[in-house]
């Protein structure tokens, strides 16, 4: 991370200095004045800062200010389990402390350490060396595999999500959001892919922490080395089903990089890139889980949820409560991301 991701404080987004640098004060051990505040740039749905000193700099996520849905934006969620996991060496960062008066900012808040490193906004990692290509991806399937291996009680994250039925409970979310945003009108894709995603569902269920975004652009790799340090964003962490964890990951192999950071229409062997099936066959080896019989099924479901995700966008801008070129550009290729996951459907049998 660099001064080239951040930018000064935006309309809306100002913190109060004064009261901040009180609560470091009392909080983070270590701390001393004075403070500069910058922001990070980016679409993140919990505004992100960075904080400065004269010895030290810190990363501060909060919730936006403003009303808020019921349950969204839970800081206090990736607190805990940045924590969590910190506490049995899984490469995340460092938290300093999470404050839940919103006096003191506005919103509830946590601090924790400034990780310094690369982050790969593109999939076929094109700032890497290409002989050290494949220790990239070496280490980003190892990362999530040790992620899938945690055990949630062992690490004091029983309660972190429901138990069993992922995929179940996922499904019916979505198709339900999609169903009622008459707006944003109906594709022929998503409602073949209601119909048919309930009756596959695969057999025998399983529950791990699940990340739930995890991508390249969503990980700190170290200064020179092929080594991640720390997985960012957990947002959207719960507890799941590490196949549709893992198949998210892996859907960089079907998905152009104009949708998500992703490698379809890349020549792999050109670029030293594991082809999807070595991919695969390295999570099976490290996790020791056979995922292969129900991948193309995991692959259309997360593809079915990221199409109802930018239908719900395409309702928002269509109500005239989303305006961004962010939202446009979503809007625009939601017709292709459809065709992708019924590709992925019609893969798994699907007729």
């Amino acid at each position: 991370m660099s001064a080239a991701d951040v930018t000064s404080v935006r309309p809306g987004f100002a913190l109060d200095q004064e009261r901040l640098s009180r609560w470091m004060a009392q909080h983070v051990e270590g701390f001393s004045g004075p403070l500069s505040i910058e922001q990070f740039k980016g679409g993140q749905s919990n505004p992100t800062y960075r904080l400065t000193t004269p010895g030290r700099a810190y990363v501060l996520r909060r919730r936006p200010p403003g009303r808020l849905l019921k349950g969204a934006h839970a800081v206090e969620r990736e607190a805990r389990v940045l924590s969590a996991l910190g506490a049995v060496d899984f490469p995340v960062a460092k938290v300093h402390g999470l404050c839940e008066d919103e006096g003191v900012i506005g919103s509830v808040f946590y601090v924790m350490e400034l990780v310094e490193g690369r982050i790969f906004w593109d999939a076929t990692f094109s700032d890497a060396p290409r002989n050290e290509r494949p220790r990239y991806f070496e280490a980003m399937n190892e990362t999530l595999a040790r992620l899938h291996a945690l055990v949630p009680a062992e690490v004091d994250l029983a309660d972190y999500g429901r138990v069993g039925g992922y995929f179940e409970r996922q499904i019916a979310r979505w198709s339900r959001q999609y169903l009622e945003d008459e707006d944003a009108g109906r594709d022929e894709h998503l409602d073949r892919l209601i119909a048919w995603l309930p009756s596959r569902i695969p057999e025998g269920d399983e529950t791990r922490i699940v990340h739930g975004d995890f991508r390249c652009d969503n990980m700190i790799f170290h200064p020179t080395e092929p080594r991640v340090i720390a997985v960012l964003d957990w947002e959207l962490s719960t507890l799941g089903h590490p196949l549709a964890d893992f198949a998210y990951h892996a859907m960089m192999y079907r998905t152009p990089p104009h949708i998500v950071a992703g490698l379809k229409g890349a020549d792999l062997p050109a670029l030293n890139i594991p082809s999807e099936s070595e991919y695969i066959d390295l999570y099976q080896r490290l996790s020791g889980r056979d995922v292969r019989a129900d991948y193309d099924y995991a692959i259309a479901f997360n593809l079915f949820r990221l199409a109802a995700i930018f239908h719900g966008i395409k309702g928002r801008v269509i109500r005239g409560s989303a305006a961004s070129a962010e939202a446009s550009q979503r809007v625009r290729v939601l017709p292709e991301l459809t065709a992708l996951a019924w590709d992925a459907a019609r893969r798994a049998g699907a007729r």
